[in-house]
């Protein structure tokens, strides 16, 4: 065999053994992927027996691709309707993230800025009130008490009314001082974003980001509206399952009916930056920073802490018969969403940590 040819043989076997490299990298990584889904089924099917769960929706997405959408049992047991990625669930205080990043279009627009005074926009504010500003609404560190004493589930009245019930109980706390988590600054906020926007702010929404992101599904709770594949809410009591009860008012602070298919459309342009800028999320995923030079594990609609050390940023959502967890790992570019149609029992939470470590030792490189 000349030189020449040797030097050929050599080359192509080197090139071959490069390209194989990659490719049997994919193969272990699809396998360690395959594997951990697996898993996550075992986890939920077992949370769901234990926590009397009639049906879970499930996204995993890693790296921009959706690597597990997954529906699980029924969304309403009367009539044996199955679970699907387009099964509407009210999702409780995960709504909280849509109402601040409602009022970080806003800022970016140029209509407010959240270190405007409350007062600035709300009418009638006592002068306890005079130091909270828009900030300290979205971080729950302004020491306004955490329901409005007004609201009532079963009664439909205005936000305003709800806002205005609080303004004669003294504060918890120094503004700044704390983080205490407060649902009526919540109301105070989308109230804001209405008389900002000159439109209601479940209209301000569907126009401003639900539409423009097909998230065609997403909309404000309602009881008497006909809405598409809704998931039934259910409890557990006395050892059987019962329907929830059912709120009639429209809370701003849990204030969206969703379905998994638009939360991993929502998730997309998070991180794709399609809808806040950099600067607003930023803003949103940073601790909020308390009087003391300590800060609070929050930022804008978003818990901010780690698990196993790994930096994430999530938040829960509860209201009867339903309860909702997102997380994400924005290091490892993971994120996972699981929405439910049941109350209480087990910790949904957990539940999203245990899905999380199956997928986490492969976005991080492996263990």
């Amino acid at each position: 065999m000349t030189r020449l040819r040797v030097r050929t043989r050599v080359l192509t076997l080197l090139l071959l053994s490069g390209a194989a490299s990659p490719l049997a990298a994919q193969r272990a990584t699809a396998a360690r992927t395959a594997a951990a889904g697996d898993s996550v089924d075992r986890i939920i099917r077992a949370e769901m027996m234990r926590g009397h769960i009639p049906g879970v929706a499930l996204a995993v997405v890693r790296g921009g691709r959706t690597i597990k959408l997954a529906s699980y049992g029924v969304a309403d047991l009367e009539h044996g309707v199955p679970v699907t990625p387009k099964t509407a669930f009210k999702i409780g205080s995960l709504s909280k993230q849509f109402l601040a990043s409602g009022i970080m279009l806003l800022q970016q627009d140029g209509k407010l800025r959240i270190d405007d005074s409350v007062a600035k926009y709300i009418s009638g504010t006592p002068v306890a009130w005079r130091p909270v500003t828009l900030r300290h609404l979205l971080s729950h560190t302004s020491g306004i008490q955490r329901e409005g004493p007004a609201f009532d589930p079963l009664k439909v009245q205005a936000d305003s009314v709800v806002i205005a019930s609080a303004f004669a109980a003294p504060l918890l706390f120094p503004t700044g001082s704390k983080h205490e988590y407060c649902n009526v600054c919540y109301f105070t906020l989308a109230e804001i974003i209405a008389r900002v926007s000159g439109k209601p702010w479940d209209v301000f929404f569907a126009e401003r980001v639900f539409t423009p992101l097909g998230m065609t599904a997403t909309r404000a709770t309602t009881v008497r509206e006909l809405v598409p594949h809704r998931a039934r809410g259910y409890s557990w009591s006395k050892d059987r399952i019962i329907n929830a009860d059912e709120y009639l008012a429209l809370r701003p602070s849990g204030a969206f009916i969703s379905t998994l298919e638009d939360m991993v459309k929502w998730n997309a342009a998070l991180d794709a930056g399609r809808m806040l800028s950099a600067t607003s999320l930023s803003a949103m995923w940073t601790p909020a920073a308390l009087t003391n030079g300590s800060n609070a594990a929050y930022g804008f609609g978003w818990r901010l802490d780690s698990l196993d050390g790994r930096w994430r940023v999530h938040h829960g959502g509860s209201l009867p018969g339903f309860r909702a967890e997102w997380a994400r790992f924005p290091a490892e570019s993971l994120s996972i969403i699981l929405l439910t149609n049941a109350d209480g029992v087990v910790s949904v939470q957990n539940i999203v940590e245990n899905v999380a470590r199956a997928y986490l030792p492969v976005a991080g490189g492996g263990r």
